[in-house]
């Protein structure tokens, strides 16, 4: 599923079916296709899930009890990849479905919960997982929004947000977060028969409910001013949230959590602030985390402490107060064990110490290293992480070089080089017989132009001997770029080349296929080839002094492949042509005019010097369509069927001939 980052209301979601098309821009998000999804009736749905934020610092997050689950209007259908109405649940998406009974329809979740059990499911368990799902979503991005609020200098305590959260359900009734939402609507989208009027109670409850929690009336009492011995002060924190929970009317509270040990080792590191609050909510301590060491290289020189961060390339040198932090950190004391000790060297210099102050610097101190990747708490779930320091920077290994392959297409060859597997493995594909292991030793090989396709950080470049011809490639896109650059070079003085493709008959004749790329031309002609036994290749080169006679460059069709055929006739006569129409007719095939053939023609026209035809040249093109059939073809819903296109092939394009054999053999001679 590909997403646009910054549209709503189901704008530019679409479907892949080669994750290779993804696009290299950083606005776009790729999610893997779910292909199980759980149904209601067989149409596929998402939860709407609301989720307040109420606070950073300590992070408090509640799940509204109520949302909806979202229908798509149309059954689920894993083979209509294109159907939006079938595959999207938005509603604005939905709404457009002008051919279904109710083309937008909510469901709450006191119904969709009622309907689990009575099909024998166990609702209780997927909303536990559901809050599980949320739960830890917002521990991951906590440090980046405590981050943005310290940036623009906001309260972290004081500050909310509303997210709508999207929850995709597949069949064995394990929930995946598909995304978060900013600002989720509060309009109503469904028809009062079905569920809007559910839908205006649920978003007016919720609307209610959000004011109340957060106080936007103003009616809580604030919080005062700290003694100054310390500013965290976890009784107000604590009779601050009590107050909040008792406001929240339809809010679930989720963090902090009534078994905080479930979610603690999955933050970065917790506040002091996050800590303090679990404690005074459950009534016991809990216990501090322990730190050990990641990503970082500890250089030491007379007793002076750098390090180095081997993922970043950052390196810090911090003072004295922080390098015995690091030193006792990584010995395996907590922070308040940290900050005890630092009381007591203080105190032993004979300075009066800052025992709260001194506690907030070890926190902030240890959150910052944790941020940064050079600590972890020791039995961190989100990753293995090493027991012991990294001693030194590692060089980067090249990666292991690919030998080099023979590259064979229309009489010439050349030397490819393929820097990355991935795409090692879809050229071979794409060019299944014409790619050989090629013998570097041997004179020819030195005399071979060079091609190579290089990774670049944002896809593949393409590069012919000394030269670059494309980069920021995506993986979909190398295989026609390259094809697109060798048929370029197939061009001749006097000889250009036509990029199109071309549908070999039984009898061996040619038509043009100058129909545009897509799925529907791909299908017309793949359907013709296989009900024919003819053969479909790319690229014919003319001869501009005879263009009755043209050579079939026997290139790959992107999404077909090569030609059937064993082997291609080196040269054969063109009959017809095959233009796409646009216009409205009652047949599924039009004839088309000469002028309109050389309009599609044209700039599909390749010539050896990049430059265009002189107006000679286009003449002769001129004269040598007026003397083909042409047939023009409506592409989309109305693509003809290989029954039509057989019969105007039989009408206007296979000459009488004894055999295809007999009629290939004659073409190559």
């Amino acid at each position: 599923m590909l997403k646009p980052t910054n549209a709503s209301k189901g704008k530019g979601v679409r479907v892949l079916k080669d994750v290779a098309e993804a696009p290299l821009a950083p606005d776009w998000l790729v999610q893997e296709y779910m292909a199980n999804p759980h149904t209601i009736r067989g149409h596929k749905y998402v939860l709407r899930l609301y989720v307040l934020i109420a606070a950073l610092e300590p992070l408090r997050v509640y799940r509204y009890r109520q949302g909806f689950a979202k229908l798509a209007s149309e059954p689920w259908d894993p083979e209509d990849a294109d159907n939006p109405f079938s595959q999207l649940t938005n509603p604005d998406i939905n709404a457009l479905n002008v051919g279904a009974e109710v083309p937008v329809e909510f469901i709450d979740l006191d119904r969709y919960r009622q309907w689990l059990r009575d099909q024998g499911h166990d609702d209780e368990a997927l909303f536990a997982r559901i809050e599980d799902l949320i739960a830890l979503t917002m521990i991951s991005a906590v440090d980046a929004m405590r981050r943005r609020t310290a940036q623009a200098g906001a309260d972290p305590h004081g500050c909310y947000e509303l997210l709508g959260l999207d929850c995709l359900v597949d069949d064995t009734l394990t929930p995946w977060l598909l995304e978060c939402n900013l600002s989720p609507s509060l309009g109503i989208c469904a028809a009062p028969e079905t569920g809007g009027r559910v839908e205006e109670a649920v978003k007016g409850g919720l609307v209610h409910d959000l004011v109340a929690l957060v106080d936007i009336p103003g009616h809580a009492m604030p919080r005062p001013v700290s003694s100054g011995q310390d500013p965290d002060d976890s009784a107000w924190l604590v009779a601050e949230t009590r107050a909040e929970q008792a406001r929240a009317g339809g809010f679930l509270p989720l963090l902090p959590a009534a078994e905080p040990e479930r979610y603690l080792p999955y933050f970065t590191l917790p506040s002091l602030a996050d800590l303090q609050l679990a404690e005074g909510l459950t009534g016991r301590p809990l216990a501090r985390p322990r730190l050990q060491r990641r990503h970082v290289a500890e250089v030491v020189e007379e007793e002076r402490l750098a390090l180095y961060a081997t993922r970043s390339g950052r390196y810090y040198r911090p003072n004295d107060t922080a390098a015995l932090i690091w030193l006792l950190a990584t010995d395996g004391l907590a922070p308040d064990a940290i900050a005890d000790e630092l009381v007591r060297a203080t105190a032993e210099t004979g300075t009066p110490p800052d025992a709260a102050a001194l506690r907030r610097d070890v926190w902030t101190t240890l959150g910052d290293w944790c941020r940064e990747g050079l600590l972890c708490q020791q039995g961190d779930p989100s990753a293995a992480i090493p027991t012991a320091p990294e001693t030194h920077v590692a060089s980067a290994k090249a990666s292991p070089a690919r030998p080099a392959m023979r590259l064979s297409l229309a009489g010439r060859g050349w030397a490819l080089e393929i820097a990355s597997g991935p795409a090692e493995a879809r050229l071979t594909t794409l060019m299944a017989g014409h790619l050989a292991p090629l013998d570097e030793r041997g004179e020819e090989t030195r005399r071979l132009p060079r091609l190579a396709v290089l990774r670049e950080t944002l896809g593949y470049a393409l590069a012919a001997d000394d030269r670059l011809v494309a980069s920021r490639l995506t993986l979909a896109q190398l295989g026609p770029v390259l094809l697109g650059h060798l048929i370029r070079q197939a061009a001749m003085p006097g000889r250009p080349v036509i990029d199109a493709g071309l549908l070999i008959t039984p009898g061996g004749s040619g038509v043009l296929c100058l129909l545009p790329e897509g799925e529907a031309s791909r299908t017309l002609l793949a359907r013709r080839v296989s009900a024919s036994g003819g053969a479909l290749t790319r690229g014919v080169r003319l001869d501009l002094s005879d263009p009755q006679i043209a050579e079939p460059l026997g290139f790959p069709v992107p999404g077909v492949g090569f030609t059937a055929l064993e082997a291609l006739p080196s040269t054969l006569k063109v009959r017809g042509v095959l233009m796409p129409y646009s216009g409205s007719a009652d047949a599924e095939l039009t004839a088309a005019t000469t002028l309109e053939a050389l309009g599609a023609l044209l700039p599909r026209c390749l010539t050896a010097d990049g430059e265009a035809l002189d107006a000679e040249e286009v003449s002769s093109l001129g004269e040598w369509l007026a003397g083909l059939a042409h047939c023009a073809v409506a592409l989309g819903e109305d693509t003809p069927s290989s029954a039509s296109l057989a019969e105007w092939l039989s009408a206007y394009i296979e000459p009488a001939t004894p055999s295809t054999a007999s009629a290939l053999a004659m073409a190559k001679g």
